[in-house]
C-alpha cells in the first residue's frame, strides 16, 4: 500500500518548448511573436511565443487565423527532430540528478522528492535542478512543488514563464479555491461551459457541490473532478522508462502470394499499432517491415521518417517498404510491422502540414475506436476476404 501522506512532488515544465528551442538556434527570434507550425496556411499552430499570445493566438489554432491576428508574426517551420534532441537532453539531466521521475510529455516532468526535506530541503533541491537544466540546456523552465501531482502542475501553470511556486501541506484547497474552473486539469471546453452555465466559475464553488450531484451529472468523471477540486490526487509518480519499439506480426494459416490479401493485412496491422501510438501519446521516427517466406527465409527493411503517428503517413511508408522488399515473388508465411525511435508526442503537434480537418478526423476516429473497440472502424482496404 502506497503512502500518499507527506509527499513532495515537483512538476517541471519547459516554457514554450518548441519556441524556446528555435530561439536557442536563432537568437534573433527572442522578443518577437513567433508561430511554430507548418508553412501551409491550412495547417495549425503547434506552439507560439508569449509575445504572440498577447494577440489571442494559441496552440491548435489554424495558421491562417493566427496570421490574421498578428500579421507581423514570424512563422517557423517545425523541426520535431530538434525538439526530440533537446527533450532527450533535459531527460538525461533529470535522470542524472533525481532517483525517481516521470516524463509525462516531451516537455514536462514529475519528480518525487519525498524524504528529501530531511536532508537538503525540497524547495532548494528543485531550484538547483531548475538552474542545472537552464545551465546545461539553455532552455527556460518553471516548476511547482506540492503534496501531489495535481497541485504541483497547477502551481507551475500559475507562475509560467520562468517561475517557481511551492504550495505547503494544507494549502492545497486555499490555493485552488479562487482559480477559474478552466484551470483544473480534466475540465475541457465542453465540461467547462456546462459548469459556467450553471454558475460554477471557480474551483471553490465546484468543490462545494455535493459529490453525489456531480456523479449524477457526469458519472465517474464527476467523482474525479470533485476530488481534484478539493486538492485530492493520489496518483503516483510513474518511473520513466524508454519504450524501444511497438510492433505486430501475423503468421498466416496458409502461405500466400495474394497481393490484395497481403496489402489488406499490412493496412490492418499498421492501423492497429498507429492507434496504439496515439493512445500512448507517442510518435515514431522509424518504420520497419519484415517478410518471412514459405521456406522461412526472412528479410527486413526499415526507413527513418519525420516523427509521426498518423495512419496515412505510416501506411505510405509501409507500402513503400513492401514494394522494395517483396522481390522473390514466392509464397509469404509472415508479415511484421515495427515502429522504433519512439518519443512522446501527439498528432495535435505532429500534423504540422495537415489541416485542422485532418486533425479533427483523427480525433473522431480514435474516439470511436476507444468507445467501440479498435476493430470497429477501419479502412476499406484493411478488410481481408475469407
Amino acid at each position: 500500500m502506497l503512502n500518499f501522506l507527506n509527499r513532495h512532488i515537483a512538476h517541471l515544465d519547459l516554457d514554450t518548448f518548441f519556441v524556446s528551442v528555435e530561439q536557442l538556434r536563432n537568437p534573433k527570434l527572442k522578443g518577437k511573436p513567433v508561430l511554430i507550425g507548418g508553412s501551409n496556411d491550412r495547417g495549425v499552430v503547434a506552439s507560439c511565443s508569449y509575445e504572440a499570445r498577447k494577440f489571442g493566438i494559441h496552440s491548435g489554432m489554424p495558421m491562417y487565423a493566427a496570421k490574421n491576428l498578428c500579421r507581423h508574426a514570424v512563422v517557423v517551420k517545425s523541426d520535431y527532430e530538434a525538439y526530440s534532441k533537446y527533450s532527450t537532453l533535459v531527460t538525461d539531466i533529470v535522470r542524472d540528478t533525481v532517483p525517481l521521475f516521470e516524463k509525462s510529455s516531451i516537455d514536462e516532468f514529475y519528480v518525487d522528492l519525498t524524504g528529501m526535506d530531511k536532508y537538503h530541503g525540497c524547495q532548494q533541491f528543485t531550484s538547483e535542478l531548475k538552474q542545472k537544466v537552464i545551465r546545461e540546456s539553455g532552455l527556460p523552465v518553471s516548476w511547482g512543488l506540492a503534496s501531489n501531482k495535481l497541485i504541483s502542475k497547477v502551481a507551475t501553470n500559475e507562475v509560467k514563464p520562468n517561475g517557481q511556486l511551492e504550495i505547503p501541506f494544507g494549502g492545497e484547497k486555499p490555493f485552488l479555491a479562487p482559480l477559474s474552473i478552466m484551470k483544473l486539469p480534466g475540465i475541457g471546453k465542453e465540461t467547462g461551459f456546462k459548469f459556467l452555465k450553471m454558475g460554477v466559475e471557480t474551483i471553490r464553488t465546484l468543490s462545494e457541490i455535493p459529490v453525489q450531484m456531480l456523479q449524477n451529472l457526469l458519472g465517474k468523471t464527476g467523482t474525479e473532478l470533485w476530488k481534484r477540486a478539493n486538492g485530492i490526487d493520489e496518483s503516483p509518480v510513474i518511473p520513466y522508462s524508454e519504450q524501444v519499439s511497438i510492433s505486430t506480426e501475423s503468421t498466416f494459416q496458409t502461405d500466400t502470394i495474394d497481393l490484395n490479401f497481403l496489402e489488406a493485412k499490412l493496412v490492418r496491422m499498421t492501423e492497429s499499432i498507429a492507434y496504439q501510438l496515439r493512445s500512448q501519446n507517442r510518435l515514431t521516427g522509424c518504420v520497419a517491415l519484415k517478410i518471412r517466406y514459405t521456406d522461412f527465409e526472412t528479410h527486413t527493411m526499415q526507413k527513418v521518417i519525420p516523427y509521426t503517428n498518423s495512419d496515412h503517413v505510416l501506411l505510405k511508408t509501409v507500402k513503400e517498404l513492401f514494394g522494395k522488399l517483396y522481390s522473390r515473388r514466392v509464397l509469404v508465411r509472415l508479415l511484421g510491422v515495427r515502429f522504433t525511435h519512439l518519443i512522446p508526442g501527439t498528432y495535435q503537434i505532429n500534423l504540422f502540414e495537415d489541416t485542422t480537418e485532418m486533425i479533427r478526423l483523427y480525433q473522431a476516429i480514435d474516439s470511436i475506436k476507444k468507445r467501440f473497440g479498435e476493430t470497429f472502424l477501419t479502412r476499406g482496404k484493411a478488410v481481408v476476404k475469407a
